[in-house]
This record gives C-alpha cells, sequence and structure tokens, in this order.
C-alpha cells in the first residue's frame, strides 16, 4: 500500500481523534489571535497531526479519556473553553525544555502557558508579584527534617526566604525569579519532592490525619493510603486529564479533621458493629465514601452510603476521577467541579457509572450499622498532645497565617531531629506537629520554638487563623489577607481571653480557597468604596463548621472596610464570652441568634459599643 493510501485509509477511531484534534486546535489559534490553519473540524484540506509515513497519530491511551470528552463536547455544538483548547494544543507534562529555554531568556510564561506552567507547580503570580510561586507535593503533609531544611534552602537561595503551609497541608516557596524556575524544580527532586500536577487541572496534594499513626483515637492509620494514592496519580497519565482540580481527603477519625466532608472525594473511617452481620459485612474498621464537597460553591461532601476497604480504597478513587474525567464539563469552568456532575445526574447514576468503570459492585451498609464517629479535638493541631506510644507526646506549633522564615524551617527542622523523630506533619490548618517527643523534653521544645518567634499555645486567637495568600501573592484577592489576619490576631489578643478554640478564615475572593464558610468567623475580601476611594474590606459570614457542626456560614455584613473588621469581630466574640451557654461554641452560638442581633453587636455602622454589649441587644438562651 502506497503511502497515501496509508494516509487516508483512517479507522473510525483515527478518524475521531483527527477532528477533534482539528477543532481544538482552531480553538487554540483563535484563543491565541492567531488564523485558522485548519477548516472546518474534519473537513476536507484540514490540517492535522500525521506521525511516520503520513499515518495518522491516535492519542496516547491515557489521554484518549480526556480527548473523548472534549470531542463529545464539541460534538454537541460547544466550544470547549481556552484551557482545554490549551491542554489540547500542547501536552502540559512535557513543558520542561521550553521551561528551561525560557530561563535561560529570563522570561515568564504568556497567554495559556501561564496556566499550563501550573502542571509542573510553577505559578506566575503577577501582577501581584512578577515571580513564581512552586507549590510542591507532601502526600499526607508528612516531611522528613532534612527534607525540610532542603525546602528551606530552597527559598533561601532562589526563593523570597520564606515558605507557606497551605490548607492542604503542603508547602509553597514564593519569589521565584524567571532564570530558577528549573532550578527550583530540579533541587526538589533532588530532596525527593514532587510538584508535578500540584496545580491547574489536576487532583491537589492528597490530605490525611496529620496524626496518623501517633493518634490515641484513631481508628486506623491514612497516612499510608495517602501516599498510595499519591504515587497512583504520579505512575498514571489519565490522572492528569479532568476538567478542574479535585480533592480527596482520608481521615481515620483520630484528634485532627482532615476536613474530609470538604473535598470532591471524602474517605471517613467508621467502625461497622458485630450487628451489621445482616449486611453480609464482616465487623470492623472501613471507610464511608463521601463525595461532592466544594464549600467555596456552599456544598459538603455527601455520604453515598458505600462502605469501602482500606484497600479499595484507591481504587474506587482512581475509578471516581476516570468516571469525572469523561463526564466532567469542558466549556464552562464554573461547573466544571464534581458537583455539578454528581447535582445533575444524581448519586445513583454516578455511582452507577463508578460501578462500571471498577467492574465491580460497591457495598452499600446504612450508617445506622456504624458507630458514630468520635469527636476530633478542634484544638488538637496546637499545643502538647499525648501519642498512643507511652511516653511520648506530639507538639503543634502556631505559624502565624502559615509563614515560616528560612531560618525558622531551619530550627523546627532541628527541634524534630534533637527531640522527636526527624519527621514533621503539617496540617490542613496552616501550622505543623512535631511528634514522637519525650515528656521530659517539652519544656525544652516549648523554649526552642518560641526562641524562634513561634507559638505552642492553644488559647492564642493565631491558632485558629487561616489566611491565604491574598493580593501580596495572587492576581484574584482583593485584600493582603495574611497581613490582615495578623493585625486582627494582634488586636483581638490584647482585648478578648478565650477558654474555647475560634477559627477565623480570612480568604481573597470567591475561589474561597482559604474556606471562609466553614470558619466559625469567615472574611470574604472584597473592594469598598469610602467616598471617592475604594479600600481593602471583606463580607463577613458567621456560623460556618465541619464535622460534627458542619454547617456553611451565613453572611452577616457585607462589604466592611478592613479598618472596622477587629472592631466588629471583638464586639462579636464579646456577645459570644457573655451569652453562650455553658462549654458552647462559638458556631453554635451563632446559629441560633437572629442575624439582626448579631448584625447589631458586630456592625459599627449601625452602634458604638466601646467594647461592651449595650443592654437593648436581646440575646436568644438556649
Amino acid at each position: 500500500m502506497s503511502e497515501s493510501n496509508q494516509s487516508h485509509g483512517l479507522t473510525e477511531v483515527q478518524k475521531t481523534f483527527l477532528q477533534g484534534f482539528a477543532m481544538g486546535t482552531d480553538v487554540a489559534r483563535a484563543v491565541r489571535g492567531l488564523p485558522i490553519l485548519s477548516g472546518s473540524a474534519g473537513a476536507p484540506g484540514a490540517v492535522v497531526a500525521l506521525g511516520p509515513k503520513g499515518v495518522a497519530v491516535e492519542p496516547p491511551a491515557p489521554e484518549r479519556l480526556q480527548f473523548e470528552a472534549q470531542d463529545r463536547a464539541t460534538a454537541g455544538g460547544k466550544s470547549l473553553c481556552k484551557e482545554e483548547a490549551a491542554k489540547r494544543s500542547k501536552d502540559p507534562l512535557t513543558m520542561y525544555d521550553e521551561i528551561q529555554a525560557n530561563a535561560r531568556a529570563g522570561a515568564f510564561p504568556k497567554d495559556t502557558d501561564v496556566f499550563l506552567y501550573k502542571y509542573s507547580g510553577l505559578f506566575f503570580v503577577a501582577p501581584a508579584q512578577k515571580a513564581f510561586m512552586c507549590r510542591l507535593r507532601l502526600p499526607g503533609g508528612e516531611i522528613k527534617s532534612w527534607q525540610f531544611r532542603g525546602v528551606a534552602g530552597i527559598a533561601r537561595e532562589l526563593g523570597g526566604g520564606y515558605a507557606d503551609v497551605t490548607t492542604r497541608a503542603n508547602l509553597q516557596v514564593r519569589e521565584i525569579g524567571p532564570n530558577d524556575a528549573p532550578a527550583v524544580l530540579t533541587a526538589l527532586t533532588d530532596l525527593g519532592i514532587v510538584a508535578r500536577g500540584s496545580g491547574a487541572d489536576n487532583i491537589r496534594n492528597v490530605t490525611a490525619s496529620p496524626t496518623s499513626g501517633v493518634d490515641p483515637q484513631e481508628l486506623i492509620e491514612t497516612l499510608p493510603l495517602a501516599k498510595e494514592m499519591h504515587h497512583y496519580i504520579l505512575n498514571h497519565r489519565e490522572m492528569y486529564g479532568l476538567p478542574r482540580k479535585f480533592n480527596i481527603a482520608f481521615d481515620g477519625g483520630g484528634l485532627i479533621s482532615s476536613l474530609d466532608d470538604t473535598n470532591d472525594i471524602g474517605f471517613k473511617a467508621v467502625n461497622v458493629r458485630e450487628d451489621s452481620v445482616a449486611d453480609k459485612v464482616a465487623p470492623g474498621v472501613y471507610f464511608r465514601l463521601t463525595l461532592g464537597g466544594i464549600t467555596g460553591h456552599k456544598d459538603f461532601a455527601r455520604d453515598t452510603g458505600v462502605l469501602i476497604r482500606p484497600e479499595e480504597c484507591v481504587p474506587v478513587a482512581a475509578a471516581i476521577v476516570r468516571v469525572f474525567i469523561q463526564s466532567g464539563n469542558r466549556t464552562d469552568r464554573k461547573k466544571a467541579r464534581l458537583k455539578y456532575v454528581l447535582d445533575e445526574w444524581g448519586f445513583d447514576k454516578f455511582l452507577a457509572e463508578v460501578e462500571r468503570e471498577l467492574g465491580s459492585t460497591l457495598r452499600k451498609v446504612s450508617s445506622s450499622r456504624c458507630d458514630p464517629p468520635v469527636r476530633d479535638d478542634r484544638w488538637g493541631h496546637v499545643g502538647v498532645h499525648s501519642q498512643k506510644q507511652r511516653g511520648q507526646f506530639y507538639v503543634g506549633v502556631v505559624l502565624p497565617v502559615g509563614r515560616m522564615s528560612a531560618d525558622q524551617m531551619d530550627g523546627l527542622a532541628k527541634i524534630a531531629d534533637r527531640f522527636g523523630n526527624g519527621t514533621i506533619r503539617l496540617t490542613v490548618w496552616q501550622n505543623l506537629l512535631i511528634t514522637n517527643v519525650k515528656e521530659g523534653d517539652l519544656d525544652a521544645v516549648k523554649s526552642a520554638i518560641e526562641e524562634l518567634g513561634l507559638g505552642w499555645d492553644a488559647s492564642s486567637v493565631r491558632s485558629g487563623l487561616v489566611a491565604c495568600t491574598g493580593n501580596a501573592g495572587c492576581k484574584f484577592a482583593a485584600s493582603d489577607t495574611k497581613q490582615h489576619a495578623l493585625i486582627l490576631a494582634q488586636y483581638l489578643e490584647a482585648r478578648v481571653e478565650l477558654d474555647q478554640p475560634i477559627n477565623i478564615h480570612l480568604t481573597g475572593c470567591h475561589h474561597s480557597c482559604a474556606q471562609h464558610y466553614i470558619g466559625d468567623i469567615g472574611l470574604e475580601a472584597t473592594k469598598v468604596e469610602v467616598g471617592d476611594d475604594l479600600v481593602e474590606g471583606y463580607h463577613l459570614c458567621v456560623g460556618g463548621g465541619y464535622g460534627a457542626e458542619q454547617g456553611v456560614g451565613r453572611r452577616l455584613l457585607d462589604a466592611v472596610p478592613f479598618d472596622a473588621i477587629p472592631a466588629a469581630v471583638e464586639r462579636l466574640l464579646q456577645a459570644y464570652l457573655i451569652h453562650r451557654t455553658p462549654d458552647e461554641s462559638f458556631s453554635s452560638f451563632a446559629r441560633r441568634q437572629p442575624l439582626e442581633v448579631l448584625r447589631t453587636a458586630g456592625d459599627l455602622t449601625e452602634v458604638a459599643f466601646h467594647g461592651s454589649i449595650t443592654p437593648e441587644l436581646t440575646f436568644q438562651t438556649a
């Protein structure tokens, strides 16, 4: 057969691929303002990709799920969003040579390449900073002290001299210059740390209970499962073909929540009692499967009724992700999360597709057959706590809004080496734990932490602060959240004495990276008109929670200038301390109060309290 005949004798699969490829290329070029090279997708004369001797190239098997999903979208007359077109026109996982070339030229990425760089963990964060941020992947939040020290060196030599702990128990290094991006990636690889797939449309850092293996309350260790999931992702390219980002969390039922109910997939450890034999399920520890958490869209993960053995978690998660790859929205980024597939399909249809992908039936058992979960300790991530290992303790270190200098990181690594087992655990609360400390060394550890300018005291307002990067490092943010969080903490600690944990979350925009809707008090940044000026400010929510106190915070105040926020929050906390019931949490208190009462207590524009609650406010009793 001649080469010409070979190029035209295409299989149906090849024809489908070429049609989608041509359409994707046209969309990509249109997005970049370039002329369209092909005619209508699949039309005679269309420019297509041909392999050796002119034979059409089919998409590699791992990419086929993604490409076929894109083709189904365009076949229905819709246009791929620019991110999908960019992924279609260039493989974001094979851009290392381009990253190196740009670095040698001192150039940052442009246009959709800014998005594609995120697949390598590199975020060009202009205009907030004319620099890269690099996000790592630390499954379960565990990092060895020598790796921690190595990241400190990268931050000092190639970044801004500091690192941030994220709300996915991860690390970010900022202020990386254009020439240094490849050096950061290779230095991380030398440390055994991966950045691949830490941003863009990928499965983000897999989280687990930070006290896995040392927790006296836990039902099962989850760190090994998070690591297994992590390595599965790294070794299966189709796991990088998602329509939007995706979160997975394992919770072992221990002292510190992994916030599994805020994830796309949550695995919650439960104990199945003896009386469950009627369901043909042996008693023991399983995971209940929850799906669809996305608190920025005011939705928690919902229980599916599915009960999973530990060894089944990763295969089930992989099947769920594959169904999402095939069914997620490729044309509207706002509707491209798992929640919207579940909303459209319903859980029964979605789980049926998961079973088809998995090749087996999922077992379902009523939650009434499972022991109720033991409540987590809301202060379990700070202060001193006993481990299951006799005579050993872990110490939760308070990091102001998750930020550490490189010198502080060196000091923390030294503490972990000298007094612990050389391991550091990061948490979703933007702090860290030093484990395996002997009782006789606790005072020395506390002193060493304080000498670094950090804290360990659980009663501090700072222990419950969560803040995203803010406009100092993110183009989407409307306010300087980290700086404002520190100002707020300093103000409150001088005026309010707390005996219950209070979580205050500050997020820079509606994307809710700091999950403001689940905070006792949540602050969403916005620009506020003051006279003829626009100033930094926040919408204020109250009554959010997770786990046993799961709930979306209610909007209390709109568009408050930040200068007015500290006093408003103080008044709310003072009202809580005066009018709560014994041992009542702030979230519970806020939920049972009429918004009008709380609004008057917190809004400076209506009443000037001067630090006290006026008698005309009538708070609801229990």
